[in-house]
Formats: C-alpha cells, structure tokens, sequence
C-alpha cells in the first residue's frame, strides 16, 4: 500500500484487506487472484469514504485525479472508451466490511447518456437492449443519486405494461422504450428542476458521493444499530466492468447460496433470471426461476458454475452467497460474500463441515452466534392446522408468527412500540423498510424469490418470512388486501408458517420445537470447551425438567414466590397476610407448607445429582393482596348499594391491610432478609418445606449425595442481616435433624443486589457459604434506575443519542455493575478462598455479558431454561477467547 493510496485495482487486493477495500472488493480481488472469470475494475477503500465523510466538502482533487487514473487503466483493459464510441459502462456498488445486504447503494450502466445509448445500440445489433440499460440507469441514477422517488418510475412503467397488456418489462418492445426513456427524462426535469447529466465523469463522482453517503442513510444506521456494527467502518466503492444478463434469452443474471440458507442442505440453492439484470432477482420485481432450471436452459453454464461454487467454498471454507451474470453464453462473477443464514442451517452447515474436514470444532464454536441458537428455540403451527389457511407462498426464511397486518414500515414500527404485535405485509420490501422489518414479527410479500431482499432480511435476523405469495393483492388506497377474491381490512390478525410457506387467518396452534442431531452434537462440543457451568432460573418442576434436557447443571435459581401465585394458594397467601396474630399467621403458613413441600419435591426430583439454590421469600407481601384501586372501587359499590354488609366488612378489612403494607418505593422497602427478620416464622416454614421434601425423596429411595440444596437470602446488605438469617436456618434444620435421627448437607449463601453488599462482600464470605449476583436489581440499585420506568421513558433517548451505548438491563454494565462484582468477588474469596460464586439475573443468558462473567472468574452462569443453548455456547466461545 503506498502512502495516501485509496484507490486499488483488483490485482492489488485480496481477501486479506477485507477492512481496507470492503468484503465486496476483497472477494472480487480474491475471485479474480484465483483465476475465476470476474469482470475487471477497481476499489475506492473504506479510508476515502470515512475521509469524504469527515470532511463534509465533497470528493477533494487528488481523489478525483486517482479514480480517472485508475479508469484509464481500465479502458485500457478492456479494450473500451468512458463517453467514447465503444463505450465502457461500469457499475458502481457499496461494499461494507461487515455484510449489509441491500442496506446501501448501487448504480449500474453508469455511462449511457443520449450518445453512447446510440454507440451501445449499434455494437450489440441490438437498440431494445441499449434502451432497456438506458431506462434501467436512469431510474436508478435519479433514485440513487438525485432523490427522485422510486415509485414515480414504476407508475411510468406499470401504465407502459398495462397499455401493452403484458405482465413483465422484458414483454416491453423498442418503441415502448424509446418512450419511457423519454418520461423517465421529462420526470428527472420536472422532479430536480435541471437536466440528467450527460457527462459520463460527472456521472461516476456524482455516484461515488451517493454511495459514500448511503452509509449514513437511516436503513444503513438502523441495519448496524440492529447488529451492532461499528458506526465507523465506512463503505469502500467498488467500479467494476458491466456485463449484461439482459442482452437476450442466452444472457441473464442469478443469485446462489453454495448450500441451503434455509435447511442446510448441502445442495446449490439459488434463482435466476433470463434477458435480466441483477436487480431484478434480489428486489423481487419478477418472481425468478430455480437454479435447477438453469441445468435444462444452459447445461454447460450450469456445470461451469456448480464447479465454481465448489472452489468458491472450498477457499472460503464457508458457505458462500454468490452474484453471477451471464453474457451471450458467457459466465462472470460479480460477488461472493459469507451467507446470511437460518440457525438451523447455521448449526447443520457447521457441524456437516466439520464431517466433510472444511473446519475444525472450535471453528464451529467460534463462528456460529449464541444469539441465533435462539431462533432453534421458535415454535412453529402445528402442521395438523388445516382449517384456517388461506395463501401459500414461498418458504423464504422458516419459524412462525401471528399479528395485525400493516402495510407500511412506520406505522408497524409505531405499533410494536405500543406492545401491538404486527406482520408487515408489501408487495415486496425494500431496504428502506428495515426499521418496520425488525419492528415486525414477520414479512409476507407478493413478490419476490427465496433470494429477495425481503427473505434474505428476514433469515438474517432470524424472523420468519413468507415470500412471493401471487394469490396476495395489497390496495393501499382502500387499506385492503384481497386473497382469492376474498377482502380483508388492513389491521387482520394473520398468522405465517416461513417454513412451509402457508399463510392462515387468525392466530393459529403452535407446535413446541425439536432439536436436531446437529444442535445437541454442537453444544456437546462446547460443553467439552467451557470452563462456566450453566444452570437454569427454575420454579416448577416441568421448569426443573426442561432445564435438564436443555443441559442445565442445576438451578441457580428456584424464586419460592412463584409458588404462592397458584389461583388455589393466593387465598392461603392472603390469610397469612391479614392475620392478626402471630397464631393465626402459622396456622396459614401451616396450610401453604405442605403446598411448598410437593413443589420442592418435584424439584429436587427432577434435578437429582444437581445443586438447587432456593431463594426463601422475596417480594413485599402486598404484592400477594389485591390492587389497592381495585378494592377501593369495589368497597365504594358496596357501600353505595347497601346489600351485603358481611362482604363489606371484609373488603374494608383487606383495603385496610393494603393499605398498611404499601410502600412508596416497594423495591427498596420491607422485603427479601427484611421480611424474614421481622416475620421469622414465613422463613421457618420455607425451610421446613425443604427438608420436608428431602427426607421424604431420601424415604423413597432417591441417594443422598444426589440431593445438593442451597438455601439463598435475598437482599442482604449488612452482615449481622446475614448472620441472623443464617442461624435461623441452621436452627430449624438442626430441629428436624433432630426429630429424623439424620442430618444433611445443605449450604447458605446471599443473594448479591445491593451496592453496599459488593463493598462488605468479605464481611458477608464470614457468614455465607456462597454468592449469586442479582445483577437485574443489582444494576437498578447501581444506577437508580426503575427498570420499569426507565425501559419506556428515559432509555430509548439515552440510547439512541448515545448517552449510554447499551441497555445496562440486556447487557451488564462493566464500568459501574460490573466493577461491583469484581469488588465483591476480590472481597469475598480474601475472606473465604472456595467461596461458590454465580449470576442469576437475566444477563446470565446475555452472550457480552457471560464473556465479562467468564473473564473475572465466576463459577456459573443461570438463566431461564430457553435461554441455556445460549449460555452454554457463549460460555465455550468466552473460554476459547480466554
């Protein structure tokens, strides 16, 4: 690289420079280093686009002066003039390092002007051809470059279509499109108030400047925000050699994934079309051919492709997403770039990879994502459920999802900020819809292929997707779409199945999920890499059973609050709530006790040679009575009716009761260890419950080195809290000890959620035999934010003006929560060396955050049962990164 160098022909590059000339550029250098047939050209690098951008003043003179050089070079090539009479058109396309399909700009056929269309015309034999590439960069030029809209040109194309009575623009003959390109310039005028310019070098800066731009679009900000792209990679320019697919039936255009991006099947997967250009496949304009077509159109093509395809992934070791475009029976390569894919064609390309010695294991473990295994655990409709389908289209990007139809990409945005969930259904989607499309639970088009924009979106986030759907008709004006004659308000809830295509009426049956071989082989091999345990948030026995099946290695977790929220044990709760003594408080807790002792029981069952952190009672206990402004409501309606006094006195009791027990701050108020210490006898009776449910599993047989309770006090943060609560379980277990004859083994720990514990930790390691960090309550303590409040008030702004980078709710924040921990962990252990230590809040599942939690030396990691493939991943991934 030479000193202020931002332009590179291909033979200087490779895909070593990925960040530097875009992965576009570094592959098309790699294809053509390694002798495949890639139309020449050049690479404006990623360092010009963050300068232009930086500087804010346009393309500078020595930029310009090192684009020309390097397109003279090319003329020199190929054999062909820019402007001239043998002219040299070009394509100019985005090029990310990170792959963002669809989510920048590209102009192709830059050079045509009212001259070359003319030279273009006459070398090929052939004016149908130079008009359609004239039309073609007109519209896309004007779009791209000049802000003229999109649709302006389709309407001009629709009236064309429907004059002629033909379906397709290929149907459209010369003198239709000497006519059209005669509007499309009357519109350029009309729209820009100036003249379409007619100066080819002109033409390429001004397109230069509207690709480094489109990195700053809000698709292309919302696409990164979304997969947490660097703002500051900027965009290379790739300036490439045309080659037409639309020069007649044996010339066209494709797009193919070397395996199945749906399934993972290892079989060329892909669409094309005839006398097209590759925008016509990828934006779903015409619904386009399977690749397996191609071997009856254009056998010889065919093989020559499947063979390159073969070399392709072979050299990448990777499933590629290919662009090819063939020219008068002649094959070119126009991108190859790492496939945007399913997680079950995630997992099954990885491991059959794996099989076929492309890539080693911790390969796979390193390039699979924690986040999509995520996408393993969708349900699908039950595939029983005939009654309410209406539509079929194509399967483009599998899972299944219900909502109210929208048919415009704000509105669903809007909606699923008020909680509404929505499908987005258009006749095709464009990157411009990239916000509704993540605000969307599904997208189901009209049009388009298995490779459109909208299905490549959709399997790259892992929501589902129903493509090219022809018996679906959309009437924006009317706010309808129509299915088989049959009319339907926009606003209907429809449900999608994108694995098998169907589209039903309503919400539909769902179908738990089924994990593959594959699936259960990948995370064998990251269990054999993690040095983490993973155990499970759990508080019923079937939480307690899918765990185990999910890979748990206990529960981190068993909240006993849960418990109490059965409709048959709320009214027990109750009573033990409004008693007015300390007799009549036991005798409740004397009814919920055998409640809390079959739940244990099945608990311990299911988790038989695993450890069981139960945290004893938690919440305020005004959480368990009725809604003050409820009952208030409802006293008011007695008294004004008058009828029945003995219901009234009851209810005026319970309001009373409420009202003594509610908190202004019940989060910081009388709960966790606070409400042991003051109504002991609520623990005594949760701790009965457990040994209860021991010696009774010991009674049937169940060995006792298989039992491993963990009894946890929340909310501590002083140690004499701790030491009390401890020696009232130690009291009541010694007091069952002694009426069994037997003693067990059994640990104490706190719950770490408070700042003033993380500082103490070493005083509390004196009483506690273990830690498990609440990180959700321990980050609202931290911060003094009410996760509920700030999630729909504060946080949105903070983080989409980037006060904060990321919400410190979904991932842990190091620099002030996590500081904590590592506080109380460097605290704790100089008190008690073997002190067990975990994390039992939700970042326990959050992949950024199991890394930090890797790195500083916790024991394991716990989370829901849903979220353990995730965990046990991320923690493989966090040990190999080490």
């Amino acid at each position: 690289m030479k000193a202020g160098q931002y332009v590179y022909p291909f033979a200087q590059g490779d895909k070593s420079m990925k960040s530097l000339l875009g992965g576009k550029g570094a592959n098309l250098a790699e294809m053509a280093r390694i002798g495949l047939p890639v139309p020449p050209g050049f690479i404006i690098t990623t360092e010009a686009c963050n300068q232009y951008l930086g500087r804010n003043e346009g393309l500078w003179p020595e930029l310009k002066s090192e684009i020309l050089e390097n397109l003279q070079q090319l003329e020199l090539e190929v054999g062909r003039s820019f402007g001239g009479e043998r002219p040299l058109l070009i394509s100019v396309r985005s090029g990310a390092v990170v792959s963002m399909p669809g989510m920048m700009d590209t102009v192709l056929n830059l050079g045509l002007n009212q001259t070359t269309v003319n030279y273009l015309a006459d070398e090929a034999g052939n004016r149908r051809f130079a008009l359609d590439c004239y039309r073609r960069f007109i519209q896309m030029f004007a779009n791209v470059v000049l802000q003229v809209g999109h649709h302006l040109f389709e309407n001009i194309l629709t009236e064309a279509r429907q004059r002629k009575n033909v379906r397709t623009d290929s149907e459209l003959n010369e003198a239709d499109l000497e006519k059209i390109t005669a509007q499309f310039l009357d519109l350029v005028r009309r729209e820009t108030d100036g003249e379409f310019p007619e100066d080819p070098q002109e033409q390429l800066f001004l397109a230069v400047e509207a690709v480094f731009n489109s990195w700053n679009t809000n698709r292309a900000v919302v696409y990164r925000k979304a997969n947490r792209i660097p703002d500051t990679l900027g965009t290379a320019v790739n300036i490439q050699t045309m080659v037409f697919g639309n020069l007649g039936e044996d010339s066209g255009t494709g797009v193919a994934f070397t395996r199945n991006p749906s399934t993972g099947e290892a079989k060329l997967y892909g669409e094309y079309l005839l006398n097209a250009q590759g925008e016509d496949v990828v934006a779903g304009i015409r619904n386009p051919h399977p690749l397996s077509e191609l071997k009856g159109d254009m056998p010889e093509i065919y093989d020559q492709f499947l063979q390159i395809c073969n070399k392709l992934e072979e050299h990448y070791r990777e499933m590629q997403d290919i662009e090819f475009t063939i020219e008068k029976g002649k094959l070119y390569m126009l991108q190859t770039r790492t496939g945007k894919r399913t997680a079950p064609a995630a997992v099954r390309i990885a491991v059959d990879m794996v099989g076929e010695g492309l890539i080693s294991r911790k390969e796979v473990l390193q390039r699979i994502e924690p986040d999509q295994l995520e996408q393993l655990l969708h349900r699908r409709i039950d595939p029983e459920c005939n009654d309410r389908y209406i539509a079929r289209g194509l399967p483009a990007s599998p899972g299944a999802a219900s909502g109210k139809v929208v048919f415009d990409a704000d509105k669903a945005q809007e909606m699923a900020q008020n909680d509404e969930k929505v499908l987005l259904v258009r006749p095709e989607t464009t990157p411009d819809d990239i916000h509704g499309i993540i605000a969307a639970q599904g997208i189901l088009t009209s049009r388009g292929g298995m490779t459109s924009h909208a299905a490549v979106v959709a399997r790259g986030m892992g929501k589902p997707c129903v493509s090219g759907c022809e018996d679906l008709q959309i009437d924006f004006v009317k706010g309808l779409f129509t299915i088989k004659g049959k009319d339907y308000k926009e606003g209907t809830v429809i449900s999608i199945d994108g694995t098998t295509g169907r589209v039903f009426l309503g919400v539909v049956p769902m179908i738990e999920p089924e994990f593959t071989d594959e699936f259960r082989k990948l995370l064998s091999w990251a269990d054999e890499v993690r040095r983490l345990k993973v155990r499970a948030n759990a508080d019923t026995p079937e939480d307690a059973r899918l765990a185990v099946e999910l890979g748990a290695q206990g529960i981190g977790l068993c909240r006993t609050e849960h418990m109490f929220m059965a409709a048959d044990r709320i009214p027990v709760v109750q009573k033990m709530i409004l008693a007015s003594d300390l007799k009549e408080r036991e005798a409740a807790l004397c009814e919920l006790q055998p409640m809390q002792q079959s739940d244990f029981e099945g608990i311990f069952k299911e988790m038989a040679g695993y450890p069981v952190t139960v945290r004893l009672l938690d919440p305020p206990l005004h959480e368990f009575l009725p809604d003050r402004e409820e009952l208030l409501l409802e006293v008011d309606k007695l008294r004004r009716e008058g009828s029945d006094s003995s219901l009234l006195h009851e209810k005026e009791k319970l309001l009373h009761k409420v009202r003594l027990l509610s908190e202004y701050n019940p989060m910081l108020g009388h709960r966790g260890c606070r409400l042991g210490l003051v109504y002991p006898e609520i623990y005594k009776m949760q701790v009965r419950a457990i040994f209860l449910a021991l010696f009774k599993l010991l009674d049937e047989g169940m060995p006792e080195e298989k039992l491993q309770p963990e009894i946890m006090i929340p909310l501590v943060g002083h140690r004499e809290e701790m030491a009390r609560m401890k020696k009232l379980v130690e009291i009541t277990a010694e007091d069952m000890f002694a009426g069994k004859g037997k003693k067990l083994t059994y640990m104490v720990g706190t719950m770490i959620e408070l700042p003033r514990a993380c500082l103490v930790a070493d005083q509390l390691a004196e009483v506690a035999s273990f830690f498990s960090f609440g990180t959700n309550d321990l980050t609202q303590t931290t911060l003094g934010y009410s996760r509920d409040d700030s999630e729909s008030k504060f946080l949105p702004y903070y983080l989409q003006n980037k006060i904060i980078l990321i919400n410190p709710f979904a991932e842990v924040d190091r620099e002030g929560v996590g500081k904590l921990v590592e506080i109380a962990i460097k605290r704790g252990r100089s008190t008690r060396a073997n002190l067990k230590l975990g994390i039992c809040g939700e970042h326990g599942g959050n992949p950024a955050s199991i890394e930090f939690f890797n790195s500083i030396g916790l024991d394991y990691v716990s989370c829901s049962p849903y979220r353990l493939p995730i965990a046990r991943l991320s923690a493989a991934k966090a040990a190999l990164q080490g």
